[in-house]
């Protein structure tokens, strides 16, 4: 059964916050899954990530890690200094997650975010190898933990390296180890798939995670994203995996400026009320 699950900073402005109150929130709201930013988890005392794993197993609320990895730990950098840093980083938030009995780490586990191609560079193959490379040697280090890292696919105006599911399975394929899949992202489809159907259907057995939202990052159910082609092509590949919201309404603080929301997408609106209404739209539209 696939569980639905949603990002914390539907509710948040910044990147580094307290998780504990989220999860009473989501499982109060219908929720099964809350995702929380690794990043921060990676700087929270063993203490603190043991109260948070208390709470989500008190609650029966799963949890999952998303990441965007930031210049300082970008794995694909070209300036190996970097690219080291950005692989030690990984590798405590592999031991992180695994300390949670965590599964997965999603987003740009692969780069950094958000990011484009160096000014002057208009090829980005010398970065991708260097990604490869980093991404072979981070493997091991989740197989034996146990997590699995999802590459996802990112549009072209926040990252540069995979923006199509082709290049992601092209990707995850050279590295050839299960504990490398796809993370998909309604929002991020929508903007670069010719079919956001066929783009499911191709990534197959590597798709490991969905993050589902509408064209405008509002909470599914309020937009015209095409969710009974979704539904068919996630049924035609057997996938039981999770469904994550991730939908960004609110400008202000480092969350709003990265994601780029320069207005209220939902003004006056109760957010908790609008989640709680998106959960019934997923139970009756994608499960």
């Amino acid at each position: 059964m696939r569980k639905i699950g949603i990002y914390y900073a539907y509710w948040a402005t910044e990147w580094d916050v307290n998780f504990l109150p989220f999860v009473s929130k989501v499982k109060k709201l219908g929720f099964d899954q809350l995702e929380i930013n690794g990043g921060t988890l990676v700087n929270m005392s063993t203490e603190e990530r043991k109260r948070l794993k208390d709470e989500a197993e008190k609650h029966q609320i799963k949890l999952s890690y998303g990441i965007g990895l930031t210049p300082v730990n970008d794995v694909s950098s070209t300036n190996e200094n970097i690219r080291h840093a950005g692989i030690g980083f990984m590798k405590n938030m592999i031991s992180a997650v695994n300390e949670m009995n965590g599964e997965m780490i999603g987003g740009t586990v692969h780069s950094c975010w958000p990011s484009t191609l160096p000014k002057g560079a208009t090829d980005k193959s010398i970065y991708l190898q260097q990604s490869i490379k980093s991404m072979k040697e981070l493997v091991k280090v989740a197989e034996d933990k146990q997590v699995i890292l999802n590459v996802e696919v990112i549009n072209r105006f926040e990252q540069f390296l995979l923006n199509t599911c082709e290049e992601a399975v092209n990707y995850v394929e050279e590295i050839d180890n299960p504990y490398c899949g796809i993370l998909l992202d309604t929002f991020h489809m929508n903007i670069e798939e010719d079919s956001i159907g066929d783009a499911i259907i191709k990534a197959g057995t590597h798709l490991k995670s969905m993050h589902i939202g509408e064209t405008n990052r509002k909470p599914p159910g309020l937009g015209r994203m095409p969710w009974g082609e979704i539904k068919i092509a996630l049924d035609k590949i057997g996938y039981n995996g999770s469904l994550v919201m991730e939908p960004f309404v609110n400008p202000g603080g480092k969350v709003g400026r990265d994601i780029g929301v320069w207005r209220e997408l939902m003004p006056g609106a109760d957010l908790d009320f609008e989640a709680a209404k998106a959960v019934e739209f997923v139970r009756e539209n994608l499960l």
